[in-house]
C-alpha cells in the first residue's frame, strides 16, 4: 500500500527522501486503512508489517500496527525514489529541470538533477526487500511504501526481472491498498486489486 496524504504534498514540494509527516487528513486515512486491513485479515495467519523508514510511511505503519496488534519493521530499501538536490523544493523547480528517460535508456537514465536515483537503482533495492518477504511464506505481509516505489513491489512480486521493468508503471494514490495474492494450488501470483481507495470513502472510525 501507499502512505496517505503527507505534508510535502499539501505544500506542493518534491517528496522523494524529503522526510515529511502525515497531515491530519493522512492520519485520518491511516486509521481507515487500519480498519480495512483488520476487516480483511485472516486471523489464522500471522501478519508482518514492513515499512519504508521515512516518516510518512513509519507513521502510517504505527497506526496500522496498533490496530492489528503486530510489530513493525522499518526498511530503507522501501523508500521512494530519491530526487537528489530537488527534494523539499517546490515541484515547479524540479519540473523545470526534469528530463524524461528516453526509450532506449529507461533503466539507467539519471537526468540533470544531481543525486537523483535511476529507475534501476530503485527497482533493485525495492526488489531485494520484497524478495526477502516473499521467502517468508509463513506470514501474510503488509508493505507500506510510496507511489513510485510501489511499482517495483508489484513487479518483484510478479517475478518480472528488473531488466524488463523499464516501462512498467502501476499507478496509485495516497492511502490506496494494492492486494497481491499467491494461489497456493496453481502458484499464480495475482494482482487482485490495484490502488483501491474504497475504504477511504467512509466516516472516520
Amino acid at each position: 500500500m501507499s502512505h496517505p496524504h503527507a505534508e510535502h504534498t499539501r505544500s506542493d514540494l518534491v517528496g522523494g527522501w524529503h522526510d515529511s509527516r502525515l497531515t491530519e487528513r493522512g492520519r485520518r486515512d491511516a486509521r481507515l486503512i487500519a480498519a480495512e486491513l483488520r476487516r480483511r485479515h485472516d486471523s489464522a495467519r500471522p501478519l508482518r508489517i514492513t515499512t519504508s523508514d521515512l516518516a510518512r510511511c513509519a507513521e502510517t505503519a504505527t497506526i496500522v500496527a496498533e490496530a492489528l496488534d503486530v510489530g513493525v519493521t522499518a526498511d530503507a530499501r522501501l523508500r521512494e525514489i530519491s530526487f537528489g538536490v530537488a527534494e523539499g523544493r517546490p515541484n515547479d523547480w524540479l519540473a523545470q529541470r526534469q528530463v524524461p528517460a528516453p526509450d532506449n535508456d529507461r533503466l539507467d537514465h539519471r537526468g540533470p538533477v544531481r543525486g537523483a536515483e535511476t529507475r534501476r537503482e530503485v527497482a533493485t533495492r525495492v526488489g531485494a526487500c520484497v524478495r526477502e518477504l516473499m521467502a517468508d511464506s509463513a506470514h501474510d505481509h503488509v508493505v507500506i511504501t510510496h507511489g513510485y516505489a510501489l511499482t517495483f513491489v508489484v513487479t518483484t512480486w510478479m517475478r518480472i526481472p528488473v531488466d524488463s521493468a523499464g516501462f512498467a508503471a502501476f499507478a496509485t494514490t495516497p492511502g490506496a491498498i494494492t492486494h497481491l495474492q499467491l494461489d497456493d494450488y496453481w502458484r499464480n501470483r495475482a494482482l487482485r486489486s490495484l490502488a483501491d481507495t474504497s475504504h477511504l470513502n467512509t466516516e472516520t472510525p
